[in-house]
């Protein structure tokens, strides 16, 4: 049967033709069509632009460069003229003749006149940017972030990210974030494609984001593109300067509690660059002085260098150092920081085909010492990254991103160490984990249609958790039990060990991702788009605190602690008015999350060397609508975002029995924000002064209060209402700053800025908690409010050369 089928003349001559017609097609479209490729930088330092568009005039044919400023198209032969253009920078126009594949390289002039314009998204043409099936995604330059008042007045672009839609705080003063109702953990921090763990300086006042040193930022709110992995709500991927390869140059500022400097310039002959960027708080040293034992600090120290072996071959050696040392006297100190290294090869195999190689490390630990108690708490979290970009260029309608990744991860929990010999506390070490998570996948961005672009991929996660120690068995296999006759949740009874050896696998986990999205183009002005996402997310945050800490400790998936894995829907409209003067994006979306972590009662998560026995297994899940206005040009430009939204986790007590927490029903999550609106405006009034102003308004985060009282044996014992069934008071804070420039030569090299900042300009004291007790002399229950910041004005003097 099989024999007849092959030798049918139809059959025969129908496959010959259609190999015929390939043959004839590829070999015409090799006659016909050649490519231009090359890298777009900036001609006053030599950086690098992502997403400079590069257009053939008259068609539609054209791109955007990559996060290396490489771009690649395909035409037909002829004549054309090649349009370079990125926002705050002058267009530049070139006549080629395209009868040969062509390495074309491109610098452009920034213009010093639109250096205060807002660009909160991609910068690319509107209709490229219409068309591109990329939703879910927020982008701001780093001049405006510059622009936007802040606390203490330091530049900080995780709060500048906190001014946009599906975007809240953990709240005042942190530097923490949350994604449409996420946790803050299942945000992925990358800094040169290195892990961030904890983004906070000074316990959340500052971010570890030097805005000097940082070249561009992308946050991914949904549709995340397959090559990144190991998070289940977002992705910020920040890129560090190069560092100027034309000039040596410097920009610093003196604040009120700290001051920055960046060194930048060329090196190797001009064939590299360097870049070193420092960052100090004083407020220690303020406190010394005024005889406060107490004491408060951070440093930050980024390095970037490169080196371009030839036209093909580029390397980049990018670094971070970060500390925090706080202490309360003689009685408690901490210390916690970032140490972050990246080695990367940039190839161009030919004028498609675009590889990057990065080695990476990265590692958070934290330090904690009590003098009174006599004994001291490390921990830490390390990882070493390898990973293999890969992107060709098939033809200006099909695009396709592949690659792989493996991460190695060593976690330390705690080591406990007595400081003296009269120090009650007993050594402990707290046991070592070790995992290995691995990915690969594989991307399209596909133009169906001229007006239809698909971009869809699939990415395969496996997380394997490694022996090297032996791990407690329980009773019916179970860690946590429920008690019925005390109604509560108890750790399960052990009933022995199994030990794993080294190179044993305690648990394996895979995880099939799919992502794609849909942009449909109604009209020049205006799309709409969809994307459907799935990740997964093997390690966990465990803590039970609103926000990130230095005491919070990782932990990997194992036999009782599975991998998150969530599923988000989304759906949004975008349109541009009146010349692209105006421009809104309407977002809904759905997501869910299984496996979510949940705390039982009196959960005690320090020191714990069983954690299975704290925790249950649940679910969240988040959905929301998500507006953003803005107005794009003239001296006067800003936005509004509005983000309408939910959040609950509901976690069922399942093998363990019992109903669950909260009796297993849906309750609010610790991050929830029904309503949120930012409105951030900034007005150019000359080349002297300019003013900006952000104006916040959240309602308050979810809590618990207790609803009434018993006594027992003569103590009045709280009962407490169900899981964060109560509210903190609505938050609200307007913020402005001014900038004043002062008069100076053209010829002179030093140019400086006074930027005056009010942070919370009327006073208002929001609470960042509410606490409940009897007042000691009356005996009446009271409620105390405690609030972070009041009024808080600030100076700094920034400076460049």
């Amino acid at each position: 049967m099989n024999r007849q089928n092959t030798e049918d003349p139809f059959v025969r001559y129908t496959f010959w033709l259609l190999w015929a017609l390939f043959l004839v097609s590829t070999l015409a479209m090799g006659q016909s069509k050649y490519t231009i490729s090359g890298t777009i930088t900036d001609k006053s330092n030599g950086e690098t632009l992502y997403g400079a568009s590069v257009f053939l005039k008259g068609t539609t044919i054209g791109g955007v460069t990559n996060e290396y400023g490489f771009y690649s198209i395909t035409a037909p032969q002829g004549n054309y003229i090649l349009n370079v253009s990125y926002i705050g920078y002058q267009e530049t126009n070139a006549n080629i003749t395209l009868n040969r594949d062509q390495k074309l390289d491109y610098e452009i002039i920034e213009l010093s006149t639109q250096l205060e314009e807002v660009v909160v998204t991609a910068e690319e043409p509107e209709r490229a940017l219409l068309r591109k099936p990329e939703m879910s995604v927020l982008k701001l330059n780093i001049g405006t972030v510059k622009q936007m008042p802040v606390v203490l007045g330091e530049v900080d672009i995780l709060k500048s990210l906190q001014m946009l839609p599906g975007v809240t705080s953990n709240g005042e003063g942190s530097g923490g974030f949350h994604v449409r109702g996420g946790a803050s953990d299942q945000n992925l921090v990358l800094l040169d494609e290195a892990i961030i763990y904890n983004t906070s300086h000074m316990f959340g006042f500052f971010s570890v984001f030097n805005a000097d040193a940082i070249k561009d930022m992308k946050l991914y709110k949904g549709g995340i593109p397959a090559r990144f992995g190991g998070r289940v709500s977002s992705v910020l991927d920040v890129r560090q300067k190069d560092g100027n390869n034309k000039n040596f140059a410097g920009t610093g500022g003196i604040g009120v509690i700290s001051s920055r400097l960046t060194l930048e310039g060329p090196m190797f002959n001009d064939k590299g660059s360097f870049l070193i960027a420092g960052r100090r708080s004083y407020a220690d040293l303020l406190l010394k002085a005024a005889g406060n034992q107490n004491s408060v600090s951070f440093y930050d120290l980024n390095l970037k260098s490169n080196y371009s072996i030839n036209p093909t071959n580029k390397l980049f050696l990018s670094g971070y150092f970060g500390r925090d040392a706080f202490k309360l006297g003689n009685s408690f100190d901490s210390s916690y920081g970032n140490t972050s290294g990246n080695l990367r090869w940039n190839h161009i195999f030919n004028d498609r085909l675009f590889s990057n190689l990065s080695a990476i490390a990265s590692r958070y630990d934290y330090d904690l010492g009590f003098s009174m108690e006599a004994f001291d708490w490390k921990s830490s979290i390390t990882n070493y990254n390898l990973k293999y970009d890969l992107k060709y260029y098939l033809s200006n309608q099909f695009k396709l991103d592949f690659g792989a990744s493996g991460i190695y991860y060593d976690f330390d929990p705690g080591q406990v160490n007595p400081t003296s010999e009269t120090s009650a506390v007993n050594p402990l070490k707290l046991d070592r984990k070790k995992a290995i998570e691995s990915g690969l996948y594989v991307n399209a961005e596909h133009q169906l249609s001229p007006n239809l672009t698909a971009q869809y991929g699939l990415r395969y996660s496996a997380f394997t958790r490694l022996g090297g120690q032996a791990l407690t068995d329980y009773a019916n296999n179970q860690p946590v039990v429920y008690n019925p006759t005390l109604g509560i949740y108890q750790r399960g009874v052990g009933i022995g060990e199994t030990d794993f050896a080294k190179g044993d696998a305690i648990e394996t986990f895979g995880n099939f991702e799919p992502r794609v999205s849909f942009s449909y183009l109604l009209n020049e002005s205006s799309s709409v788009k969809a994307g459907y996402s799935r990740t997964a997310q093997y390690i966990h945050l465990l803590s039970n605190t609103s926000s990130a800490t230095p005491l919070d400790v990782w932990t990997p998936s194992g036999r009782f602690i599975k991998p998150q894995l969530s599923d988000q829907f989304a759906i949004g409209y975008f349109r541009n008015f009146k010349d692209k003067m105006y421009s809104m994006e309407v977002e809904a979306y759905y997501k869910t999350v299984d496996n979510r972590i949940d705390y039982i009662d009196g959960s005690d998560l320090i020191g714990q060397n069983t954690i299975e026995t704290e925790i249950l297994n649940g679910e969240m899940r988040a959905y929301g609508l998500e507006l953003l206005l803005r107005k794009n040009e003239g001296d006067f430009t800003g936005w509004i975002a509005y983000t309408l939204s939910k959040s609950e986790q509901r976690t069922p007590g399942g093998n363990a029995g019992g109903l669950g927490i909260n009796d297993g029903e849906w309750y609010n999550a610790v991050f929830d924000r029904t309503h949120d609106v930012s409105i951030s405006a900034a007005y150019r009034l000359n080349d002297k002064w300019s003013f900006g102003s952000n104006l916040v308004f959240q309602t308050g985060r979810p809590v618990t209060y207790p609803n009434g009282q018993y006594q027992y044996e003569g103590l009045s014992i709280a009962s407490y209402a169900p899981r964060n069934s109560d509210r903190l008071p609505a938050y609200h804070r307007l913020d402005l700053s001014i900038n004043y420039k002062p008069n100076r030569k053209p010829q002179n090299r030093l140019k400086g800025e006074w930027v005056l900042g009010i942070y919370n300009a009327y006073n208002r004291k929001n609470a960042a908690s509410i606490s409940f007790g009897q007042n000691v002399e009356s005996g009446a229950n009271e409620a105390t409010r405690t609030a972070i910041f009041g009024i808080v004005p600030s100076l700094t003097y920034n400076f460049k050369f």
